[in-house]
């Protein structure tokens, strides 16, 4: 007694089960993806930022480098950026011993090359130690001559140190006119090349405005401010040049940090929070720190909430509208394949049996069941077709007379022949036999050599009845194991043929050699040649395009072997020729050797 089960459609067991496996790992994913992506946007803009902030220390450190590079070359003369000038030459020491026009032509010019390379940023400044004149090279604005910087208290203790060299933090250009000359001093010590005595000092002026350009290319895309600060911590650079010479404090309040390296915190200014990122220099003691706004990120985490919960509606969407497109999908064709099954059985539309079951697969079960009955009806038309295929090979035995009525025909025609002493027609009829038994025999395709030339024997005889034996032949076999080499069956015919018809039926004296010999240890060569009118240069080239091309197949000529002969051995053998018109054609057929066991190859 088969149980009975309240039915449950398998569309609605479809629905439930792909809802609930879509919404649980859904909403886990969003929460997920929620708060990974926060943190993952805050540790990108501070990799960038730090990246960014080592990246500008470096660039600047170099340009600062190059800033001493020059007043070193221009100081002492050791440069190679000036032809005129030699290297035993130093227009600027010259200069400040003797200031004579012509030396201060050199050293202008010298130093006006410096300013040049360096996209005219930079004033060079030369204070004269001893009693004379200063120099003053600025590009870019006029010079305020009643500026004295031997007063200056950076002057002074440059001075009194040992250092040869020295950076200043951003401090105001007073040797130009004008307002908001920010710049940043390299300092070096001019010696006497023969005595070592101080001559003079020279100040590099490097505007800080290169900073600002550098700032610009560095921060593309990015909305952080950058803020450079001496050991002391007071401000060297910052975008609003209004705050250079601030304590840092007094912007951004830290709370302490980590001295050097990089370092990352969030800093509250005036309500708002920002992300500080901090890097120190390399060769000098200052710092660089780079500030965005918190707000910058809330924008893109609004953007990224407004975006998940985008997701979210179209994933719901696409959930419920694929679990009802899935569903019916499923369960509309078990429907369809049960009423198939139904009409099978029965033969008809109406008064389908109704089977009970608790769902569409259960059904389909039953109906599974019930069509095994229709299993003996296929084992019966199977039978049947069995039957009709053993009268199918009965008629092809039969069909197999025909070629045996035709042996027996010409037996006779060559009896009669004999009886009247036709010794041509009975050697015909002989050789034609011969042949016919030759082409009609089942084998594998391959044959020996020997044959293939015993069949070549008796269709020349046929030729030379036919031609009034005007056709000489000559065989020459290299070697007698070449003839147990296997090769296609009836290659040679189609040369052969194509040799009597196109090159020497029409001559009294055609002869027709056949050469089988070996190529190395590898090819085994047939060539058929003859003496007859040859081939002109267009014909044979129609022939090796169709030799080469796909249009080689069908029919039994030349191309027909051609192309057997590749299938079965492949592409390095086949049909090759040479001809020209009125010396004759040669083919040669190109087969692999293969020795035969125990046997060895012929030299």
């Amino acid at each position: 007694m088969r149980r009975k089960y309240r039915f449950i459609s398998l569309k609605n067991k479809i629905m439930v089960f792909f809802l609930l496996s879509i919404l649980i790992p859904l909403s886990v994913m969003v929460v997920n993806a929620y708060f990974s992506s926060r943190q993952m946007l805050e540790s990108k803009y501070s990799i960038l930022l730090a990246d960014v902030a080592r990246q500008s220390n470096i660039r600047i450190e170099e340009y600062l480098r190059d800033i001493r590079q020059i007043s070193l070359i221009s100081s002492y003369g050791i440069n190679s950026y000036i032809s005129a000038v030699s290297q035993d030459n130093y227009p600027v020491q010259n200069y400040l011993r003797n200031q004579s026009i012509a030396n201060e032509m050199q050293a202008t010019q010298l130093l006006m090359n410096y300013i040049t390379m360096k996209d005219r940023k930079i004033s060079i400044y030369v204070y004269n130690m001893n009693p004379g004149n200063d120099l003053y090279i600025s590009p870019n604005k006029p010079i305020d001559y009643a500026y004295e910087p031997r007063q200056e208290a950076w002057f002074n203790d440059f001075l009194e140190s040992d250092d040869i060299t020295r950076d200043l933090p951003t401090q105001k250009d007073r040797q130009v006119k004008g307002e908001g000359n920010w710049a940043i001093y390299n300092l070096r010590k001019i010696l006497d090349m023969e005595n070592g005595k101080l001559l003079g000092v020279m100040v590099i002026s490097v505007d800080i405005e290169f900073i600002h350009e550098l700032n610009k290319r560095m921060n593309v895309g990015s909305q952080s401010v950058m803020t450079i600060v001496d050991e002391q911590d007071r401000i060297m650079f910052r975008d609003d040049y209004g705050a250079i010479g601030q304590p840092f404090e007094s912007i951004f309040p830290m709370g302490g940090h980590v001295d050097g390296g990089l370092d990352r915190q969030i800093v509250r200014v005036k309500g708002s929070e920002h992300m500080l990122i901090q890097a120190g220099f390399e060769s000098h003691r200052w710092k660089t720190y780079l500030s965005m706004p918190m707000d910058d990120l809330t924008i893109e985490d609004g953007i990224l909430k407004r975006n998940l919960w985008m997701i979210i509606t179209v994933l719901l969407l696409f959930a419920l509208v694929s679990t009802l497109y899935i569903s019916s999908l499923i369960t509309r064709p078990i429907k369809q394949l049960m009423r198939n099954m139904a009409l099978v059985e029965h033969g008809k539309f109406d008064s389908l049996h109704p089977v009970q079951s608790n769902d569409e697969i259960g059904l389909m079960a039953i109906r599974f069941e019930q069509m095994s009955a229709e299993l003996k009806q296929l084992v019966e038309r199977i039978y049947e077709e069995q039957e009709q295929k053993v009268e199918a090979e009965i008629r092809a035995l039969q069909a197999q007379i025909n070629p045996h009525f035709l042996y027996n025909t010409l037996n006779s025609v060559k009896w009669i022949a004999s009886m009247q002493r036709s010794d041509k027609i009975v050697e015909m009829t002989e050789a034609l036999i011969s042949m016919l038994r030759y082409t009609a025999r089942a084998d594998k395709g391959l044959v020996p050599v020997r044959e293939e030339l015993e069949h070549i024997r008796h269709y020349l005889v046929i030729q030379k009845v036919r031609y009034f034996n005007r056709i000489e032949v000559h065989v020459e076999v290299e070697d007698d194991s070449l003839l147990d080499q296997e090769i296609p069956k009836l290659s040679i015919q189609p040369l052969v043929e194509n040799a009597i018809f196109h090159g020497i039926a029409n001559q009294k004296d055609g002869v027709l050699t056949l050469e089988v010999r070996g190529i190395g240890e590898e090819q085994l060569w047939i060539t058929v040649r003859d003496n007859g009118a040859g081939m002109s240069g267009e014909a044979a080239s129609r022939l090796r395009e169709r030799l080469a091309g796909s249009d080689a197949e069908g029919g039994i000529g030349i191309c027909n072997v051609h192309q057997r002969i590749r299938r079965v051995f492949g592409e390095p053998y086949g049909v090759s020729f040479r001809s020209a018109e009125g010396e004759g054609a040669e083919f040669t057929l190109i087969f692999p050797y293969r020795p035969n066991e125990g046997g060895k190859r012929p030299c």
